[in-house]
């Protein structure tokens, strides 16, 4: 893919990401909202910072490639985009008549241009965003240097008797300015007390400076970190500064019931009565310092009762509340992943970019990849490879008897584009000539229900027999460059299950398929059972791209107790007399005596 491709794609992920950790952030912020009524959740850190951390992984797993794949929903029709797209055959201009050229593809698909632009804007309000967010933390952490030059320097704090002292306790500086007491530097922690603290009695002194001193021992200054970046990378979703400021505000209540713990009522007392006096004197407090009086006046009446009972949200019951909330922001994140948004159209190779190949080979026992080169996990059309599994079908059902039965009429309005389609089939002729109107007969006589039963059944690819939008014609044209496509490395998945007869098929099914396909004995004695397909592109306007095209080979060999089952596909050159499909089977074939003999 070109670069400007590539690019369009990661900016519509973005935008993506950013509307599903939007979404993300408000199931987290409900689900949080419930669990603070549950004792001893709203004092716990952690529970808050992987909130955070659960909305953060919300938008970064929409970015990562392929992971639609793990999407339920369906994705974001956008009908008005033009695509191009493959016809899939084994014959020229297999899929021109009496289709269009608006239905998805497996070929580059330009996105509606307002979408495009609307991604664009996004990136930029983002990074806009983001550097005005970046200027007001170093701003604040500017001014809290400032602060802390201003100052002077006191002796280092002493440690209340229940604590041990600490090995290199924060600088402690003294600072004539109407703030809280606050902690502030993850490499160089300074604690600044403001002088309007010596109003304050020694044992409420004691209590604040205390209560900056566990921060520092429960490294909430890391933990704060954290949580400040996190926001910062998300800075436009309202719900990780609410997430945020429920993380600073735990880390108070934490400190306020660690300082208290064993205190009788008179020093609790002292202490509520020292907070109330700290908000009354104080002006804001940047978000990157730990500050007494921090958060905000309207948690003062949680903080107040939490100093009048101390111990209230401790035991058994507040473990299991905790327990509860951190198993629904693991729903809320398997949620985000199965419903993440995503749009209609994939960004997969396409018949006017750069040309790929790729080759898999696998032991069918094992499952071991005995050779994987190249371009192999994006799904593509099927073609005429197709007929695998519609011949499994068939045989399965009953539709089909043995390699020369049923013997179908060819009638006036099949699809005739080679030759050979123009005359009376059977299962045999129909494999060997890749005649897309058997196969869709076959189809049409499972039925739609039946169909996608046994295709889900597979596994087979994306599973998707929708056909093109609006056109009702999954059940005959689904895998010919249209909604259904399979990877590489899923063809090779599938063809183990029909070598090792992990499907859920009759015996006779196996056997009837394997004796119509193309078989051929190579010199070293192995025997190949392979099927070709075959993609050309459509342009916009509906046209023949006649530059690129697809080829598929796949299939397995057999030598006594071994086989392998391998995947080839090739888009390159759209060649005079010489498909796509047996481009690919001559190129394998000749590679292949030698690979397996090094097996």
């Amino acid at each position: 893919m070109t670069g400007a491709v590539l690019a369009d794609a990661w900016l519509l992920r973005f935008l993506l990401a950013s509307a599903g950790c939007l979404a993300a952030g408000l199931a987290v912020w409900a689900l949080t909202a419930l669990c603070r009524r549950l004792p001893g959740v709203a004092l716990h850190r952690s529970v808050w910072l992987l909130s955070q951390a659960t909305v953060v992984a919300a938008f970064l797993v929409i970015l990562l490639p392929h992971s639609e794949r793990l999407r339920l929903v369906p994705p974001i029709e956008l009908p008005e985009a033009a695509a191009s797209r493959p016809a899939a055959q084994d014959g020229p201009a297999a899929r021109r008549a009496g289709e269009g050229s608006d239905a998805a593809s497996t070929g580059q698909v330009q996105p509606a241009s307002w979408l495009t632009r609307a991604a664009q804007a996004w990136l930029l309000a983002y990074l806009l965003g983001l550097g005005y967010t970046v200027f007001q933390l170093l701003r604040a952490r500017r001014m809290l240097n400032g602060l802390a030059a201003s100052g002077s320097r006191l002796p280092a704090p002493i440690p209340a008797a229940s604590q041990p002292a600490p090995a290199a306790a924060p600088i402690v500086i003294e600072v004539d300015a109407p703030i809280s007491p606050m902690l502030f530097g993850l490499r160089k922690p300074r604690l600044l007390l403001p002088r309007h603290l010596r109003s304050f009695d020694a044992a409420q002194q004691q209590l604040i400076v205390e209560h900056e001193l566990t921060h520092w021992r429960r490294r909430d200054l890391q933990w704060m970190s954290i949580g400040i970046v996190l926001q910062t990378l998300l800075w436009f979703n309202p719900f990780m500064r609410l997430l945020r400021s429920s993380l600073s505000w735990a880390q108070e209540l934490g400190c306020d019931r660690d300082v208290l713990r064993g205190r009788p009522p008179a020093q609790r007392k002292a202490y509520a009565a020292a907070l109330v006096a700290q908000l009354r004197l104080q002006h804001g407090t940047p978000k990157t310092a730990l500050a007494f009086g921090g958060v905000c006046a309207s948690t003062l009446a949680s903080r107040i009762a939490l100093i009048r009972e101390p111990g209230r949200a401790q035991g058994r019951r507040a473990r299991a509340a905790r327990l509860l909330a951190l198993a629904g922001l693991a729903c809320v994140f398997a949620a985000s992943l199965a419903f993440q948004p995503a749009l209609a159209w994939r960004i997969a190779p396409a018949a006017s970019q750069v040309p790929f190949t790729c080759t898999v080979i696998a032991d069918a026992a094992s499952g071991r990849q005995l050779a994987r080169e190249g371009h192999c996990d994006e799904r593509v059309t099927p073609a005429s490879t197709f007929n695998i599994p519609v011949a499994l079908m068939g045989y399965d059902s009953g539709i089909l008897q043995h390699e020369h039965a049923p013997l179908m009429p060819f009638k006036t309005g099949y699809p005739a584009y080679v030759p050979s389609w123009r005359a009376d089939t059977d299962p045999s002729g129909w494999l060997h000539n890749s005649v897309l109107w058997y196969a869709q007969q076959v189809t049409a006589t499972l039925g739609a229900a039946r169909f996608q039963h046994y295709v889900q059944r597979f596994g087979y690819g994306n599973q998707d027999l929708s056909g093109d939008p609006g056109k009702d014609n999954g059940l005959s044209l689904a895998w010919v460059g249209s909604s259904l496509r399979i990877s590489p490395l899923e063809q090779v998945a599938f063809l183990r299950k029909v070598a090792n007869r992990e499907l859920p098929l009759s015996a006779h099914a196996y056997a009837m398929t394997a004796r119509i396909m193309p078989q051929q004995t190579l010199a070293n004695g192995w025997q190949v059972t392979g099927k070709t397909g075959t993609a050309s592109a459509l342009l916009p306007d509906g046209s023949e791209d006649g530059t690129r095209q697809y080829g598929w080979y796949v299939g397995w060999a057999t030598k006594g107790q071994r086989t392998v089952v391998f995947a080839r596909l090739a888009m390159d050159a759209k060649q005079e007399g010489a498909m796509g499909g047996p481009r690919s089977r001559e190129a394998l074939l000749r590679e292949l005596p030698a690979r397996l003999d090094a097996f």
